[in-house]
């Protein structure tokens, strides 16, 4: 079995932004610590779930953990 490459990362939820109409989920904006001290941004939407399956909202200022995971062959290996 073939494990994909993988990062993790940490960040905090910054803010939640508002659906701006009923059919659109609202977003998390979740701020992640770059390795120059930085903060780099993103949004989600804000549906996520527990351990139980059960759907959750975050929070602002909740502590989140960001997984990146890549298919290989899209994936190169560094020399």
């Amino acid at each position: 079995m073939i494990r994909r490459p993988d990062t993790t990362l940490l960040g905090f939820v910054k803010k939640i932004i508002e659906s701006p109409h009923p059919s659109e989920p609202e977003k998390a904006q979740i701020a992640i610590e770059s390795t120059n001290g930085l903060h780099e941004e993103i949004r989600i939407e804000n549906t996520v779930r527990d351990e139980s399956g059960g759907e959750v909202s975050l929070t602002p200022g909740a502590l989140v953990r960001i997984t990146v995971k890549v298919k290989p062959p899209d994936a190169i290996t560094k020399h």
